[in-house]
């Protein structure tokens, strides 16, 4: 039976790097999503090269962070509530997840506003038509199609995001002073170069994708024959730690390689243009088209699409992870409408509001600066507590974080401690 099982374990050693890529790679792609691509063109458009820079500064402490959740679903077989649930006071508990659900909702808004007005400009039509369309196409994909099936296609989503790097390749950029801004930055202490950065630390950091990601290895070991939590069958550990490890990487990479893309193509444009005050991602993609043409244009317009349809999904799916692990209600994409009710209740509540804020009219830079700022609130008691869980062999038993990654950890804990006291500062 050993041998059995080790030569289980050798063969998912061997397995093709694309195969190891999924929930990192999934997560590290959805924190592109229309409302972060809003903060990197404000970013590029407003100080040109002069905050690249911190796209760098992020890339590790995503890393570190991620690959924590990620540890934890998959070690324990449950999802960040879940954990906090059975080791820390309930108060904090919902306070953390009611907060997540605001956040994640005014999100989702922003996000479907954005996607529907990218519509708009390359198709023309009605924006408040295509939000409920996205939306309903979302709840369509998300109750419907079986988790198995559903994985695959949100990673296909993910090469939208290739679009911004084509948005790179169709503009001027001169590659050594992109790389002097990048490397040698002119950093200020002016109030809103402080803002933007302490905005594009928030999006790059978000509370949603700790719990998308812990889920996401929870979802991904229950439909896999034979994958047990790794507190259950330790034989396991190396080919799964590894792999966690390496789709991380690779999205959290990903992730702030087209958020460098976005930047920088609107530095070289936009910013150079005088055009410095950018409201959303919609507004940057139209303001590219008489600067960079309409091919430029057309690949800005058709990623914010394209990201949207996948951090949607995301957004709504997280909270109702969430939620569900709080109340002990049954969870999972793998689960069919009739066995988790209340799961897809959350889902598709928070969507609905979402479409409902649109409709509603809210000013979707309002509804940004909201996010942002309940993210930031809730990131730090989260990564606490995401730090203090890793760290407990009661929890994760003989797989605690390493030294390494716990002081990366931390770390991210200091940095996100710091900017929220900075953003609460800038705002009051």
């Amino acid at each position: 039976m050993a041998s059995d099982t080790e030569d289980e374990e050798a063969e998912r050693t061997h397995v093709p790097l694309i195969k190891k890529l999924g929930p990192g790679l999934v997560t590290g792609a959805a924190d592109d999503d229309p409302s972060g691509i809003a903060t990197y063109s404000q970013a590029g458009a407003q100080y040109g090269y002069g905050l690249l820079w911190s796209v760098l500064f992020t890339t590790p402490l995503m890393i570190g962070i991620q690959v924590v959740s990620a540890r934890i679903g998959r070690v324990t077989g449950h999802g960040l509530a879940a954990n906090i649930r059975e080791r820390f006071p309930a108060p904090l508990l919902y306070f953390i997840v009611l907060l997540l659900l605001a956040a994640n909702t005014i999100n989702i808004a922003a996000d479907l506003g954005a996607m529907g007005d990218a519509l708009v400009l390359v198709a023309g039509g009605r924006s408040e038509i295509y939000d409920v369309l996205f939306a309903l196409v979302s709840l369509t994909l998300q109750i419907f199609i079986p988790f198995p099936r559903y994985a695959p296609i949100l990673k296909w989503l993910t090469l939208a995001l290739f679009a911004y790097v084509g948005a790179v390749m169709v503009v001027h950029v001169s590659l050594w002073d992109s790389l002097v801004g990048t490397l040698l930055p002119k950093l200020s202490t002016d109030g809103s170069y402080l803002a933007i950065f302490v905005a594009v630390l928030g999006t790059t950091i978000s509370p949603y994708l700790f719990f998308w990601q812990a889920s996401q290895e929870v979802e991904e070991q229950r439909a896999t024959p034979g994958h047990e939590p790794l507190r259950e069958a330790p034989a396991q550990a190396r080919s799964h730690l590894a792999r966690i490890k390496v789709d991380t990487t690779l999205g959290m990479i990903y992730s702030n390689l087209i958020a460098f893309c976005i930047m920088l193509t609107t530095a070289v444009t936009l910013h150079a243009a005088g055009i410095t005050d950018i409201r959303s991602a919609a507004q940057a993609a139209d303001a590219l088209r008489p600067l960079a043409g309409q091919f430029a244009f057309l690949l800005f317009a058709l990623g914010i699409i394209g990201t949207g349809l996948l951090a949607v999904p995301i957004l709504a799916g997280s909270a109702a992870y969430a939620v569900s692990e709080t109340f002990r209600w049954p969870i999972g994409l793998g689960l069919t409408l009739t066995q988790a009710r209340g799961f897809y209740a959350i889902l598709t509540v928070a969507t609905v509001l979402g479409v409902a804020i649109d409709l509603y009219g809210v000013d979707s830079m309002r509804m940004l600066v909201w996010a942002a700022i309940v993210n930031g609130v809730i990131s730090v008691p989260i990564m606490a507590v995401m730090m203090l869980l890793a760290v407990n062999p009661a929890v994760m038993g003989p797989f605690v974080v390493s030294r390494r990654l716990n002081v990366l950890g931390w770390l991210g804990v200091g940095v996100m401690a710091a900017a929220v006291v900075a953003m609460l500062a800038l705002t009051i």
